[in-house]
């Protein structure tokens, strides 16, 4: 085992669909940080073409480091024909990190069937379709790696997020039943359970200050994520570091699940 190159990911194919922003960028720039090719996938072109800049533009920056090169791809993951005809011209890959995912804040007695189907086909129905495209051309090379990335509410909830909370807890299992599937060629599957991360997704909460305060006081650190603490994660899972890990969910959530409930909730 040569441990100083565990982490690197040199001649690596990777995608990161949802790439264009928060999490999805963190983690592109982390990969060509690794030397892997790293195909930004997002249905924002424009972002993901600015993401693909930065992480290259980073490398050219530092000449004596090795780094990788990444390209930007447009990406509708709610079109299975779009998906399966991108990963077809992406192919090989040896990764695939999916951060795609949206959150409707309401009870459930107040949810609208068709903002339960909305978070339910970002969070969930997409991973099947890229899983199913993925998936057979890993296994036929005998290697990799696919990241998922859950949520803390897959397993503990609080009101105004049942539909995210089911999504997730559904994501899970779907990672955990794949790994069990493609185990035994070679892929391995694992999901990342953020807490609560400073992006797009969460600007209703932070948008509160209240709100935004008791979210940080309920982690063990005492504060919000950035987006770029969850790339390690990301890396490692990828990565020979993680040979032997699947059908796992990593946690990083500063502590969130190992203290108590949140107690300010939905503005009361």
């Amino acid at each position: 085992m040569d441990y100083g190159n565990l982490f690197r990911l040199d001649g690596r194919r990777v995608a990161v669909v949802g790439g264009a922003s928060g999490i999805g960028r963190e983690a592109a720039r982390a990969l060509v940080a690794q030397c892997a090719h790293v195909i930004v996938a997002d249905r924002d072109m424009c972002r993901a073409e600015r993401t693909a800049a930065l992480a290259v533009g980073e490398g050219d920056a530092a000449p004596d480091r090795r780094t990788g090169t990444a390209a930007a791809n447009p990406l509708d993951v709610l079109d299975p024909d779009a998906v399966r005809a991108a990963v077809a011209a992406w192919e090989p890959l040896d990764g695939l990190v999916v951060t795609v995912g949206a959150n409707v804040r309401k009870r459930i007695a107040d949810y609208g069937l068709d903002e339960f189907d909305r978070v339910i086909a970002l969070n969930l129905r997409s991973y099947l379709t890229l899983i199913q495209a993925v998936a057979p051309g890993m296994a036929e090379r005998g290697r990799g790696s696919v990241v998922g990335f859950a949520s803390m509410r897959a397993f503990q909830v609080e009101p105004g997020q049942g539909p995210y909370a089911a999504s997730k807890a559904g994501l899970v299992q779907l990672l955990r039943t794949a790994a069990a599937e493609w185990g035994p060629q070679g892929v391995r599957f694992n999901a990342v359970a953020p807490g609560v991360v400073r992006t797009p997704l969460t600007d209703q909460i932070a948008a509160d200050p209240a709100w935004f305060d008791a979210y940080a006081q309920a982690s063990a650190l005492k504060r919000w994520a950035r987006a770029d603490e969850l790339a390690g994660a990301v890396a490692y899972l990828v990565s020979d570091a993680s040979t032997f890990v699947t059908g796992t969910v990593l946690s990083v959530d500063g502590g969130w699940t190992a203290g108590p409930t949140v107690k300010y909730v939905m503005g009361q």
